[in-house]
């Protein structure tokens, strides 16, 4: 997948679950998610790393969300039955999120104080954009307090997947074994 399909693809993945929690339904979310990782992953130059980065995402997203939940720091549209759990539409943005790490987002691999500084400002804003345009994001009063929990958790993620996807793809490129090592094994 190339820097703009992915950039694209997951700026269109967030208004799809965005626009799809403000009509009360999650699926356009997780429909745009699937298709996405789909179209990553039979693309993809190393599935194990992406797949890392899907499973982390989910952790994270059931950490920070779930916990800004439990705390009372801000409630979701269309959640689980269970309220306490993150819901399916905002699981979907952090593994849509994620996969950017091998492809659009690929330079903060070794960038992670930029990670952090992405993450530090650009998560509360997102946050920000869904409660104030489509209302599917309300913080308790007074708001600064999730606002900046969200900071200091998208803080610590994103540089958190960069070093995963560094890490994972380093990994899995020295467990090859190399053409010269094949060929003397034959």
């Amino acid at each position: 997948m190339s820097f703009w399909s992915s950039l694209i693809g997951y700026q269109a993945v967030w208004f799809a679950a965005v626009i799809g929690a403000g009509h009360g339904t999650a699926w356009p979310g997780v429909l745009g998610m699937l298709v996405y990782a789909l179209a990553q992953l039979a693309l993809a130059r190393n599935i194990r790393v992406d797949l890392s980065l899907m499973a982390a995402a989910l952790v994270l997203g059931f950490l920070l969300d779930g916990g800004m939940i439990r705390y009372g720091l801000a409630s979701y549209a269309s959640g689980w039955l269970n309220p306490g759990l993150a819901p399916a539409w905002i699981l979907a943005l952090w593994i849509t999120f994620a996969l950017t790490f091998s492809q659009s987002l690929r330079y903060l691999q070794t960038r992670l104080g930029l990670a952090a500084l992405l993450g530090l400002v650009g998560g509360p804003l997102a946050y920000l954009g869904a409660a104030r345009g489509w209302q599917v994001v309300s913080f308790a009063e007074p708001a600064w307090r999730g606002l900046l929990v969200l900071a200091a958790g998208w803080a610590l993620a994103t540089p958190a997947l960069a070093w995963l996807a560094r890490r994972a793809s380093t990994s899995s490129r020295t467990a090859a074994p190399s053409r010269t090592a094949r060929g003397h094994a034959a």
